[in-house]
């Protein structure tokens, strides 16, 4: 956006949503992302969680991105959210979805709202395109936790994709999933029906719970 573009190469802070703020060098404009250098390291926000973007006060630590090393070379005309994660697979990064904790592996599948993401801790999760807050790729020859490639599966899950989130949920049906890292106890359960964009989890106690699933972000098994 070319109200953005006035800000490139100088200190802005920029609020997401949740209430979370970055601060740093906003490197580039994409068509529908914006990408900081913080710390040395490249975040891409897409465009759709930005809630306000302002300048940093005067004397605030400034970085050249121009001196540091993007692990992502996309061209600038063709650099928006879609085709940043298709340029992505395979490559190790730090995602920022929800609650107070990042998750780090990598991406191996993009569909038409969501992705499929592999972390050595979570394993397979399908994270809505709609919910992801930030991406940050990891720098090159560097791997989450330090593990070694051997350690990491190429083809982690193999149930078949379906082409959106709502598809992919109801092949987990009679499942016990864990809903956003488990952000909230109702969150895990027994998926008992995906439905008109609903669902029905079956709780530790019991209880039905209905949910509606556009205001789910991710979603895999425990």
């Amino acid at each position: 956006m070319n109200r953005f573009r006035s800000y490139l190469g100088t200190q802005v802070e920029v609020e997401v949503s949740g209430g979370k703020w970055l601060s740093g060098t906003l490197a580039d404009v994409g068509t529908d992302v914006l990408v900081m250098l913080i710390r040395e390291r490249y975040h891409y926000i897409p465009f759709v969680h930005v809630q306000k973007l302002k300048a940093r006060p005067a004397g605030a630590e400034e970085l050249d991105a121009a001196e540091i090393l993007n692990p992502v070379q996309v061209e600038a005309a063709s650099l928006s959210y879609r085709n940043l994660l298709i340029h992505l697979r395979g490559q190790f990064v730090e995602l920022y979805v929800s609650g107070k904790e990042t998750v780090h592996g990598y991406l191996t599948s993009v569909m038409n709202n969501y992705f499929v993401f592999y972390s050595p801790v979570y394993k397979t999760i399908y994270i809505s395109l709609e919910h992801l807050k930030w991406l940050i790729p990891y720098p090159q020859g560097t791997t989450p936790y330090s593990l070694q490639n051997s350690l990491l599966p190429v083809n982690p899950n193999p149930l078949p994709l379906s082409r959106s989130f709502d598809e992919q949920c109801k092949k987990l049906v009679g499942q016990l999933v864990v809903f956003d890292f488990a952000d909230k106890a109702d969150k895990i359960g027994l998926l008992k029906t995906v439905e008109n964009s609903r669902i029905e989890l079956i709780n530790a106690g019991g209880e039905s719970c209905h949910w509606n699933l556009h205001h789910l972000k991710a979603v895999h098994l425990p």
